[in-house]
């Protein structure tokens, strides 16, 4: 088993623009240290059903303080309605793209806080990356983040929402377990979607595609990327 590089072909050259958004890191920052509350904001106000902040405060009176007073920690509730907003406003196809790049930022943060004695968690984490095996076809797509440790390698997944979750990402993620057990090499497989565990559930429910050997991490678990 052995990572590679993505071809650096147009998508991956359109990803890298996304990607390099302030907005993008901005957000993922934001979001690493929310609570699972905030966590619903960012989602709710990110899916651009109003860009009216009076709306989402009043919507969560607990992050905000009722009639605009002020509640605790209200500086990074407003901080992360900002930058929601500001995805929001985008375009339907944009924003559709600033979003997916937002979990995957966010994914690789929290996964960079893990303690890994002997390994460095900067170089053993990679963005875009490919995961070959002798005398297996190479997937075409690569993985969202990767955990590249010698007996601790991981490869996740991306999905903003639980209708991201398809045959086609079950498949790459279980194979590629499959694969590396076939080579004795451990490898972890993990989705990570930025949506309610029920919805995943229920996506999840009408597949029928291998995933019980995949963790599924979804908005109300994700500090356990960095565990």
């Amino acid at each position: 088993m052995r990572f590679q590089d993505a071809s650096p072909d147009a998508r991956a050259v359109v990803y890298a623009g996304i990607q390099a958004e302030p907005l993008v890191a901005r957000a993922a920052t934001l979001l690493a240290d929310a609570s699972l509350e905030e966590r619903v904001l960012a989602r709710a106000a990110m899916n651009g059903m109003s860009t009216d902040p009076v709306v989402w405060r009043s919507m969560f009176p607990r992050l905000f303080g009722p009639a605009g007073q002020a509640g605790p920690g209200h500086e990074r509730a407003e901080g992360i309605l900002t930058v929601a907003l500001a995805v929001a406003e985008r375009g339907e196809r944009v924003r559709s793209q600033v979003r997916g790049a937002i979990v995957e930022s966010l994914t690789e943060l929290l996964v960079r806080r893990r303690s890994v004695p002997g390994a460095s968690a900067v170089a053993a984490v990679r963005r875009e990356r490919r995961i070959l095996f002798d005398g297996v076809r190479a997937e075409i797509h690569p993985y969202d983040v990767t955990v590249e440790i010698t007996g601790a390698s991981e490869a996740i997944d991306c999905k903003w929402g639980a209708r991201g979750i398809n045959a086609d990402v079950l498949h790459q993620l279980d194979d590629a377990r499959t694969h590396a057990a076939d080579e004795d090499e451990p490898l972890a497989t993990s989705l990570v979607v930025f949506d309610a565990r029920r919805s995943c559930d229920v996506r999840l429910a009408r597949q029928t595609a291998p995933h019980d050997g995949t963790r599924i991490i979804t908005v109300e678990t994700l500090d356990e990327l960095a565990r």
